[in-house]
């Protein structure tokens, strides 16, 4: 490998993005801890207080693609660093908040903020990495997700035991200069291109539409005389897609990808990286509820019991990266898959009466080390499927399909618990089954793509155009 592989500016403009994600990831766990204490400060009930967060979320998934467009057509690193300066001013103004609605707002920007990141963190990764060793940079963002995951009941928990809550966003200033630095330095620009697009409004509109109804539908779905409701927003969603997709299919570079749609390896991933993420959640929603209903365990102890998933998880990816620099990256997921679908099958057998920790620990961490054997390799062939200049809107259309899955697989559990009958034991399990189901079927559109064919990313858009 050359010496400029490895150079000390390459390094250091990872570090900027890095400290980013895990502010971003964080800013999602640790207020998530706070809300009873967020609550009693603002004097609102408990389902108010949700709005903290979901507010955050709704924001990043509605301008994901928007924003991953803008860096396409203007610049990764200046949607990034613009991207750094909102949120770290949002959290000023969120530690600074006296009442629920500004602590609303300010989250909202927040969001905006961390938009503009997440949006371009995939593309500035890919110019930063060599081509070879992008599986590596890829999994180091996965290790930072899943730091942040694990780390952030811990984190909150000690600093509401020494300070206010206004710390938890605080806490957050100093790594957003010391980043907004960094990457004004170190990232680098964007490669020439011969002609650029000019920005679309209005598919940007019909993108905010669409995602923000479908999130508002299925993320506010609680099965209790909310069917008018989600069918009434999920309609409107759908029907704002219809003249979003066919605006964008007559478009030489469409906001919302669906040129890159027309590359089946590309095709496949999102569609594997979607139900993966439905078999994640299903299972890391659900299972709290049978440790902390079922088997009595306390709230810390349930917290201590699901870390093995996210630590294993991290632990294994970049190990993951290296392998498939060698190997076949969608056979490789599908493994990593197949081995995540063992360990949902070995939750099944958890006893309704009780079972060892040890008995909870092995089966978390089976899951965990079957995702982050498929994790990385999947996200490698999902970025590596499209043509360099388009990285923008492929990383943003990987964010999408991440938090897409996600929002499904929370609310199928949500579904299950109001429409299901049986003890708590009995509802958790059918999520388990599905789960598994989403598992295997993201396992098999995994491995299929071994037989695609490996014509270049910018032959396979012209081929069909």
């Amino acid at each position: 490998m050359e010496p400029e592989k490895l150079s000390l500016r390459k390094y250091t403009a990872i570090i900027a993005i890095l400290l980013v994600l895990i502010m971003t990831v964080l800013d999602v766990t640790i207020v998530n801890v706070a809300l009873p204490v967020l609550a009693q400060q603002f004097d609102i009930s408990d389902s108010m207080t949700v709005w903290i967060v979901t507010i955050y979320q709704l924001l990043i998934t509605m301008l994901i693609l928007p924003l991953s467009s803008v860096g396409d057509l203007f610049s990764y690193r200046r949607t990034f660093l613009t991207g750094v300066a909102v949120f770290t001013i949002a959290s000023v103004l969120c530690a600074a908040s006296q009442s629920f609605v500004m602590i609303l707002v300010a989250r909202a920007i927040q969001g905006i903020g961390a938009a503009c990141v997440v949006s371009v963190n995939v593309a500035l990764t890919r110019l930063i990495y060599p081509p070879k060793v992008l599986g590596r940079g890829l999994a180091l963002n996965g290790m930072a997700v899943a730091s942040a995951t694990a780390a952030g009941p811990t984190i909150a928990g000690a600093l509401l035991s020494i300070a206010s809550w206004h710390w938890l966003f605080l806490i957050n200033v100093p790594f957003g200069i010391a980043a907004f630095w960094l990457g004004k330095r170190y990232l680098p620009n964007n490669p020439e291109v011969e002609s650029k697009s000019k920005f679309d409004v209005v598919s940007a509109i019909e993108n905010i539409l669409m995602f923000g109804l479908l999130f508002l539908a299925f993320g506010g779905y609680t099965g209790k005389n909310d069917e008018v409701k989600f069918f009434v927003l999920l309609g409107a969603s759908i029907l704002v897609g219809l003249f979003y997709v066919c605006r964008e299919s007559h478009r030489s570079a469409p906001m919302l990808p669906v040129d890159l749609f027309r590359i089946r390896l590309y095709t496949l991933s999102i569609i594997t990286s979607v139900c993966s993420f439905i078999a994640q959640m299903l299972a890391m929603v659900s299972l709290p509820f049978i440790l902390l209903n079922s088997y009595g365990f306390s709230s810390i102890a349930t917290g201590l019991l699901m870390t093995p998933w996210p630590l294993t998880t991290m632990i294994i990816s970049p190990f993951a990266a290296r392998f498939v620099e060698r190997h076949n990256a969608g056979v490789t997921a599908a493994v990593g898959m197949g081995l995540f679908a063992v360990g949902i099958f070995a939750m099944l057998f958890l006893s309704a009466e009780g079972i060892s920790k040890w008995g909870i620990v092995w089966r978390m961490a089976v899951c965990g080390i079957g995702y982050g054997i498929f994790q990385t390799p999947n996200n490698i062939v999902m970025v590596t499927a499209t043509p360099i200049f388009r990285t923008g809107g492929a990383g943003g259309m990987q964010s999408t399909a991440r938090l897409v899955g996600q929002t499904f697989g929370a609310t199928l559990v949500t579904i299950i618990f109001a429409v299901g009958h049986g003890t708590t034991y009995h509802l958790v399990h059918v999520c388990l089954c599905i789960s598994m189901c989403f598992a295997i079927i993201a396992g098999v559109f995994s491995v299929s793509r071994r037989i695609c064919r490996s014509s270049s990313p910018e032959s396979q858009i012209a081929d069909m155009s």
